[in-house]
Protein backbone atom coordinates (compact mmCIF):
# COMPACT_ATOMS: atom_id res chain seq x y z
CA UNK A 1 0.00 0.00 0.00
CA UNK A 2 1.40 3.33 -1.08
CA UNK A 3 1.77 6.41 1.09
CA UNK A 4 0.41 9.46 -0.73
CA UNK A 5 1.82 12.97 -0.59
CA UNK A 6 -1.06 15.25 0.37
CA UNK A 7 -1.41 19.04 0.46
CA UNK A 8 -4.22 21.18 1.84
CA UNK A 9 -5.31 24.42 0.17
CA UNK A 10 -7.17 26.78 2.47
CA UNK A 11 -6.49 26.61 6.20
CA UNK A 12 -9.85 27.60 7.72
CA UNK A 13 -12.12 25.49 9.90
CA UNK A 14 -12.77 22.59 7.52
CA UNK A 15 -9.04 22.27 6.79
CA UNK A 16 -8.48 21.29 10.43
CA UNK A 17 -11.02 18.48 9.97
CA UNK A 18 -9.06 17.25 6.97
CA UNK A 19 -5.72 17.44 8.76
CA UNK A 20 -7.04 15.62 11.84
CA UNK A 21 -8.57 12.87 9.70
CA UNK A 22 -5.44 12.49 7.58
CA UNK A 23 -3.65 11.68 10.82
CA UNK A 24 -6.06 8.74 11.26
CA UNK A 25 -5.20 7.00 7.99
CA UNK A 26 -2.52 4.69 9.47
CA UNK A 27 0.34 6.19 7.55
CA UNK A 28 -1.38 6.17 4.14
CA UNK A 29 -0.99 9.96 3.85
CA UNK A 30 1.94 12.32 4.35
CA UNK A 31 1.03 15.99 4.72
CA UNK A 32 3.70 17.79 2.72
CA UNK A 33 2.26 21.26 2.20
CA UNK A 34 -0.40 23.82 2.96
CA UNK A 35 -1.48 26.93 1.08
CA UNK A 36 -3.36 30.06 2.12
CA UNK A 37 -3.34 33.76 1.23
CA UNK A 38 -3.13 34.67 4.94
CA UNK A 39 0.47 34.14 6.07
CA UNK A 40 -0.31 34.21 9.78
CA UNK A 41 -3.15 31.72 9.54
CA UNK A 42 -1.06 29.52 7.25
CA UNK A 43 1.91 29.45 9.61
CA UNK A 44 -0.26 28.65 12.63
CA UNK A 45 -1.98 25.81 10.76
CA UNK A 46 1.30 24.34 9.53
CA UNK A 47 2.83 24.48 13.00
CA UNK A 48 -0.19 22.82 14.62
CA UNK A 49 -0.27 19.96 12.11
CA UNK A 50 3.50 19.62 11.56
CA UNK A 51 3.34 20.48 7.86
CA UNK A 52 6.79 21.21 6.42
CA UNK A 53 5.87 23.31 3.39
CA UNK A 54 3.88 26.57 3.40
CA UNK A 55 2.83 28.42 0.23
CA UNK A 56 0.95 31.60 -0.56
CA UNK A 57 0.01 30.44 -4.06
CA UNK A 58 -1.37 27.20 -5.43
CA UNK A 59 1.11 27.28 -8.29
CA UNK A 60 3.99 27.44 -5.84
CA UNK A 61 2.62 24.52 -3.86
CA UNK A 62 2.18 22.35 -6.95
CA UNK A 63 5.66 23.11 -8.23
CA UNK A 64 7.59 22.73 -4.98
CA UNK A 65 5.66 20.35 -2.72
CA UNK A 66 4.88 17.91 -5.57
CA UNK A 67 1.75 16.43 -3.95
CA UNK A 68 -0.09 13.40 -5.28
CA UNK A 69 -3.39 14.74 -3.97
CA UNK A 70 -4.61 18.23 -3.13
CA UNK A 71 -7.48 18.77 -0.71
CA UNK A 72 -9.43 21.93 -1.54
CA UNK A 73 -10.71 23.51 1.68
CA UNK A 74 -11.19 27.02 0.35
CA UNK A 75 -14.50 28.93 0.07
CA UNK A 76 -16.82 27.50 -2.60
CA UNK A 77 -16.23 30.13 -5.29
CA UNK A 78 -12.59 29.04 -5.59
CA UNK A 79 -13.12 25.29 -5.87
CA UNK A 80 -13.52 24.81 -9.60
CA UNK A 81 -10.63 26.97 -10.83
CA UNK A 82 -8.29 25.52 -8.21
CA UNK A 83 -9.40 21.99 -9.11
CA UNK A 84 -8.70 22.64 -12.79
CA UNK A 85 -5.23 24.02 -12.02
CA UNK A 86 -4.38 20.90 -10.02
CA UNK A 87 -5.83 18.45 -12.54
CA UNK A 88 -4.03 20.04 -15.47
CA UNK A 89 -0.81 19.66 -13.46
CA UNK A 90 -1.52 15.94 -13.08
CA UNK A 91 -2.47 16.13 -9.40
CA UNK A 92 -5.56 14.38 -8.04
CA UNK A 93 -8.16 16.59 -6.35
CA UNK A 94 -10.42 16.03 -3.36
CA UNK A 95 -12.67 19.07 -3.19
CA UNK A 96 -14.97 20.17 -0.42
CA UNK A 97 -18.57 20.72 -1.44
CA UNK A 98 -20.01 22.21 -3.47
CA UNK A 99 -17.60 21.18 -6.21
CA UNK A 100 -18.67 24.14 -8.39
CA UNK A 101 -21.22 26.94 -8.33
CA UNK A 102 -22.86 25.83 -11.57
CA UNK A 103 -23.11 22.88 -13.92
CA UNK A 104 -21.39 24.95 -16.60
CA UNK A 105 -18.33 25.41 -14.40
CA UNK A 106 -18.39 21.81 -13.25
CA UNK A 107 -18.38 20.50 -16.80
CA UNK A 108 -14.99 22.13 -17.35
CA UNK A 109 -13.50 19.31 -15.25
CA UNK A 110 -13.75 16.78 -18.06
CA UNK A 111 -11.17 18.56 -20.21
CA UNK A 112 -8.88 19.19 -17.23
CA UNK A 113 -8.92 15.55 -16.16
CA UNK A 114 -8.10 14.41 -19.68
CA UNK A 115 -5.27 16.92 -20.03
CA UNK A 116 -3.45 16.05 -16.82
CA UNK A 117 -4.41 12.41 -16.42
CA UNK A 118 -5.54 13.04 -12.83
CA UNK A 119 -8.92 12.46 -11.20
CA UNK A 120 -11.44 14.60 -9.33
CA UNK A 121 -13.39 13.56 -6.26
CA UNK A 122 -15.78 15.51 -4.03
CA UNK A 123 -16.03 15.26 -0.25
CA UNK A 124 -19.26 13.31 0.31
CA UNK A 125 -18.11 11.49 3.42
CA UNK A 126 -21.53 10.11 4.41
CA UNK A 127 -21.32 7.58 1.56
CA UNK A 128 -18.43 5.79 3.21
CA UNK A 129 -19.72 4.34 6.47
CA UNK A 130 -20.22 0.58 6.68
CA UNK A 131 -23.94 0.96 7.32
CA UNK A 132 -24.38 3.09 4.20
CA UNK A 133 -22.60 0.43 2.16
CA UNK A 134 -24.85 -2.28 3.62
CA UNK A 135 -28.01 -0.25 3.06
CA UNK A 136 -27.03 0.47 -0.54
CA UNK A 137 -26.56 -3.22 -1.23
CA UNK A 138 -29.77 -4.32 0.48
CA UNK A 139 -32.18 -1.64 -0.78
CA UNK A 140 -33.79 -3.04 -3.89
CA UNK A 141 -32.58 -6.57 -3.18
CA UNK A 142 -34.63 -9.64 -2.31
CA UNK A 143 -34.32 -9.25 1.48
CA UNK A 144 -35.46 -5.60 1.73
CA UNK A 145 -37.42 -5.31 -1.51
CA UNK A 146 -37.69 -2.36 -3.84
CA UNK A 147 -37.76 1.17 -2.37
CA UNK A 148 -41.15 2.87 -2.42
CA UNK A 149 -41.20 6.00 -0.23
CA UNK A 150 -38.41 8.10 1.25
CA UNK A 151 -37.67 11.33 3.02
CA UNK A 152 -34.42 13.23 3.39
CA UNK A 153 -34.24 16.16 5.81
CA UNK A 154 -31.36 18.44 6.75
CA UNK A 155 -32.86 20.47 9.58
CA UNK A 156 -30.07 22.67 10.87
CA UNK A 157 -29.84 26.02 12.64
CA UNK A 158 -27.57 28.94 11.83
CA UNK A 159 -27.93 32.27 13.65
CA UNK A 160 -27.59 35.61 11.91
CA UNK A 161 -23.93 35.81 12.95
CA UNK A 162 -23.14 32.80 10.75
CA UNK A 163 -23.40 35.10 7.74
CA UNK A 164 -20.89 37.62 9.07
CA UNK A 165 -18.35 36.19 6.64
CA UNK A 166 -18.94 38.28 3.51
CA UNK A 167 -18.98 35.33 1.09
CA UNK A 168 -21.71 33.43 2.91
CA UNK A 169 -25.31 33.71 1.83
CA UNK A 170 -24.53 34.93 -1.69
CA UNK A 171 -25.10 33.40 -5.10
CA UNK A 172 -21.74 34.61 -6.39
CA UNK A 173 -19.68 32.98 -3.66
CA UNK A 174 -21.64 30.01 -2.30
CA UNK A 175 -23.87 29.27 -5.25
CA UNK A 176 -26.93 29.04 -3.02
CA UNK A 177 -28.14 28.55 0.53
CA UNK A 178 -28.75 25.32 2.48
CA UNK A 179 -29.56 23.40 -0.68
CA UNK A 180 -26.02 23.88 -2.00
CA UNK A 181 -24.03 24.30 1.18
CA UNK A 182 -25.65 22.09 3.81
CA UNK A 183 -28.34 19.68 2.66
CA UNK A 184 -26.19 18.57 -0.26
CA UNK A 185 -24.41 16.04 1.97
CA UNK A 186 -27.63 14.36 3.03
CA UNK A 187 -29.32 14.23 -0.36
CA UNK A 188 -26.06 13.03 -1.89
CA UNK A 189 -26.35 10.04 0.45
CA UNK A 190 -29.97 9.58 -0.59
CA UNK A 191 -28.91 9.46 -4.25
CA UNK A 192 -26.12 7.06 -3.34
CA UNK A 193 -28.71 4.74 -1.76
CA UNK A 194 -31.53 5.09 -4.29
CA UNK A 195 -29.76 5.71 -7.57
CA UNK A 196 -30.58 8.20 -10.33
CA UNK A 197 -33.32 10.76 -9.80
CA UNK A 198 -35.71 11.56 -12.64
CA UNK A 199 -37.87 14.59 -11.76
CA UNK A 200 -38.15 17.20 -9.02
CA UNK A 201 -40.76 19.73 -7.96
CA UNK A 202 -39.58 22.25 -5.37
CA UNK A 203 -40.06 25.49 -3.51
CA UNK A 204 -37.39 27.77 -1.99
CA UNK A 205 -37.89 30.66 0.38
CA UNK A 206 -36.10 33.26 2.46
CA UNK A 207 -38.02 32.93 5.69
CA UNK A 208 -35.89 34.66 8.30
CA UNK A 209 -32.21 35.16 7.50
CA UNK A 210 -30.58 38.21 5.90
CA UNK A 211 -29.14 36.40 2.90
CA UNK A 212 -29.36 36.79 -0.85
CA UNK A 213 -30.09 33.07 -1.19
CA UNK A 214 -32.80 30.85 0.26
CA UNK A 215 -32.67 29.74 3.89
CA UNK A 216 -35.16 26.92 3.21
CA UNK A 217 -35.99 24.60 0.34
CA UNK A 218 -38.42 21.71 0.06
CA UNK A 219 -38.76 19.24 -2.79
CA UNK A 220 -40.54 16.13 -4.04
CA UNK A 221 -38.18 13.90 -6.00
CA UNK A 222 -39.10 10.96 -8.20
CA UNK A 223 -36.42 8.33 -8.85
CA UNK A 224 -35.80 6.10 -11.85
CA UNK A 225 -36.67 3.03 -9.74
CA UNK A 226 -40.10 4.51 -8.96
CA UNK A 227 -39.41 5.64 -5.41
CA UNK A 228 -40.73 9.06 -4.37
CA UNK A 229 -38.93 11.15 -1.75
CA UNK A 230 -39.60 14.38 0.09
CA UNK A 231 -36.67 16.60 0.98
CA UNK A 232 -36.21 19.63 3.25
CA UNK A 233 -33.04 21.72 3.52
CA UNK A 234 -33.31 24.22 6.36
CA UNK A 235 -31.08 26.53 8.40
CA UNK A 236 -34.02 27.60 10.58
CA UNK A 237 -34.46 24.56 12.82
CA UNK A 238 -33.45 24.94 16.49
CA UNK A 239 -33.59 21.19 17.13
CA UNK A 240 -30.98 20.15 14.61
CA UNK A 241 -31.11 16.75 12.96
CA UNK A 242 -30.16 15.05 9.72
CA UNK A 243 -32.54 12.27 8.71
CA UNK A 244 -33.05 9.77 5.94
CA UNK A 245 -35.88 7.25 5.89
CA UNK A 246 -36.46 4.76 3.07
CA UNK A 247 -39.49 2.48 3.13
CA UNK A 248 -38.94 -0.64 1.05
CA UNK A 249 -41.37 -3.49 0.45
CA UNK A 250 -40.09 -5.53 3.39
CA UNK A 251 -38.09 -3.08 5.55
CA UNK A 252 -37.78 0.51 6.65
CA UNK A 253 -34.25 1.90 6.71
CA UNK A 254 -33.71 4.96 8.92
CA UNK A 255 -30.69 7.11 9.65
CA UNK A 256 -30.87 9.92 12.21
CA UNK A 257 -27.75 11.87 13.16
CA UNK A 258 -26.40 15.41 12.87
CA UNK A 259 -23.00 15.89 11.22
CA UNK A 260 -21.82 12.28 11.04
CA UNK A 261 -23.08 8.85 11.91
CA UNK A 262 -22.09 5.58 13.51
CA UNK A 263 -23.79 2.23 13.04
CA UNK A 264 -25.90 3.00 16.11
CA UNK A 265 -27.56 5.86 14.24
CA UNK A 266 -29.25 3.41 11.85
CA UNK A 267 -32.53 1.63 12.57
CA UNK A 268 -33.91 -1.23 10.50
CA UNK A 269 -37.57 -2.21 10.92
CA UNK A 270 -38.99 -5.28 9.20
CA UNK A 271 -42.46 -5.54 7.73
CA UNK A 272 -44.66 -8.10 9.47
CA UNK A 273 -43.70 -11.60 8.43
CA UNK A 274 -40.25 -10.57 7.16
CA UNK A 275 -38.41 -10.19 10.47
CA UNK A 276 -35.95 -13.05 10.06
CA UNK A 277 -34.87 -12.27 6.50
CA UNK A 278 -34.43 -8.56 7.23
CA UNK A 279 -32.53 -9.06 10.50
CA UNK A 280 -30.34 -11.73 8.96
CA UNK A 281 -29.45 -9.57 5.99
CA UNK A 282 -28.61 -6.50 8.08
CA UNK A 283 -26.74 -8.28 10.85
CA UNK A 284 -24.79 -10.30 8.32
CA UNK A 285 -23.17 -7.15 6.89
CA UNK A 286 -19.95 -5.62 8.27
CA UNK A 287 -21.15 -2.77 10.48
CA UNK A 288 -18.15 -1.28 12.22
CA UNK A 289 -16.90 1.91 10.57
CA UNK A 290 -19.02 5.04 10.78
CA UNK A 291 -19.02 7.89 8.29
CA UNK A 292 -16.34 10.52 8.16
CA UNK A 293 -13.57 12.13 6.17
CA UNK A 294 -10.99 9.48 7.05
CA UNK A 295 -13.26 6.74 5.69
CA UNK A 296 -13.41 8.56 2.36
CA UNK A 297 -9.67 9.23 2.35
CA UNK A 298 -8.91 5.53 2.81
CA UNK A 299 -11.35 4.58 0.05
CA UNK A 300 -9.60 7.07 -2.22
CA UNK A 301 -6.17 5.59 -1.51
CA UNK A 302 -7.45 2.07 -2.11
CA UNK A 303 -8.85 3.13 -5.48
CA UNK A 304 -5.57 4.77 -6.48
CA UNK A 305 -3.63 1.69 -5.38
CA UNK A 306 -5.82 -0.44 -7.65
CA UNK A 307 -5.82 2.07 -10.55
CA UNK A 308 -9.60 2.35 -10.27
CA UNK A 309 -11.87 5.39 -10.62
CA UNK A 310 -12.03 7.43 -7.44
CA UNK A 311 -15.10 7.09 -5.24
CA UNK A 312 -17.38 10.14 -5.32
CA UNK A 313 -15.88 10.92 -8.70
CA UNK A 314 -16.87 13.69 -11.08
CA UNK A 315 -19.70 11.72 -12.69
CA UNK A 316 -21.46 10.90 -9.43
CA UNK A 317 -20.80 14.35 -7.95
CA UNK A 318 -22.40 15.87 -11.03
CA UNK A 319 -25.63 13.97 -10.43
CA UNK A 320 -25.84 15.53 -6.96
CA UNK A 321 -25.02 19.02 -8.27
CA UNK A 322 -27.59 18.59 -11.03
CA UNK A 323 -30.28 17.81 -8.44
CA UNK A 324 -29.39 21.01 -6.58
CA UNK A 325 -29.69 22.97 -9.83
CA UNK A 326 -33.03 21.34 -10.59
CA UNK A 327 -34.38 22.18 -7.12
CA UNK A 328 -33.59 25.84 -7.74
CA UNK A 329 -34.92 25.74 -11.29
CA UNK A 330 -38.20 24.20 -10.16
CA UNK A 331 -38.54 26.54 -7.19
CA UNK A 332 -37.97 29.68 -9.23
CA UNK A 333 -39.92 28.72 -12.37
CA UNK A 334 -42.82 26.99 -10.64
CA UNK A 335 -42.69 23.79 -12.67
CA UNK A 336 -41.22 20.29 -12.50
CA UNK A 337 -37.69 19.78 -13.82
CA UNK A 338 -36.40 16.52 -15.27
CA UNK A 339 -32.89 15.12 -15.05
CA UNK A 340 -30.90 16.02 -18.16
CA UNK A 341 -32.99 19.11 -18.86
CA UNK A 342 -30.50 21.67 -17.58
CA UNK A 343 -27.96 21.90 -20.39
CA UNK A 344 -26.04 24.65 -22.15
CA UNK A 345 -28.45 27.49 -22.94
CA UNK A 346 -30.74 26.71 -20.02
CA UNK A 347 -30.90 29.67 -17.60
CA UNK A 348 -29.93 27.45 -14.64
CA UNK A 349 -26.96 25.81 -16.37
CA UNK A 350 -24.71 28.81 -15.79
CA UNK A 351 -25.81 29.58 -12.22
CA UNK A 352 -28.10 28.30 -9.51
CA UNK A 353 -30.12 31.54 -9.45
CA UNK A 354 -31.05 31.31 -13.13
CA UNK A 355 -29.47 34.56 -14.32
CA UNK A 356 -30.97 36.53 -11.44
CA UNK A 357 -34.42 34.93 -11.49
CA UNK A 358 -33.87 33.36 -8.09
CA UNK A 359 -33.01 36.66 -6.46
CA UNK A 360 -36.13 38.28 -7.92
CA UNK A 361 -38.41 35.49 -6.72
CA UNK A 362 -36.91 35.44 -3.24
CA UNK A 363 -37.04 39.23 -2.94
CA UNK A 364 -40.72 39.21 -3.90
CA UNK A 365 -41.69 36.48 -1.43
CA UNK A 366 -39.39 37.07 1.57
CA UNK A 367 -41.43 37.24 4.75
CA UNK A 368 -39.24 38.92 7.32
CA UNK A 369 -35.76 39.89 6.29
CA UNK A 370 -34.16 41.75 3.38
CA UNK A 371 -31.46 40.29 1.18
CA UNK A 372 -27.83 41.20 1.72
CA UNK A 373 -25.70 42.75 -0.98
CA UNK A 374 -24.79 39.89 -3.34
CA UNK A 375 -21.50 41.48 -4.40
CA UNK A 376 -18.37 39.62 -3.28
Amino acid sequence: MRTYRVAIVGTGGIAAVHADNLARTDGRAQLVGACDVDQGRLDAFAEKHAIPGTYLTLGGLLAEARPDIVHLCTPPMFHIDQAIECLEAGVHVLSEKPPALSLADFDRLETAQAKGGAQFSCVFQHRFGDAAAAARQLIGGSEFGRPLVARCDTLWYRPDSYWDLPWRGTWNAEGGGPTMGHGIHQFDLLLHLLGPWEEVTAVAARQARATSTEDLSAAIVRFRNGAVATMINSLLSPRETSDIRIDCEFATVELSHLYGYSTDNWTITAAPGHEDQVAGAWNGAPLERGSGHSAQFLAMYDALDAALPLPADAASARQTLELAAAIYASAFTGRAVRRGEIVSGHPFYGGMDGNGLGAKVLDSTALNRPAVDAAV
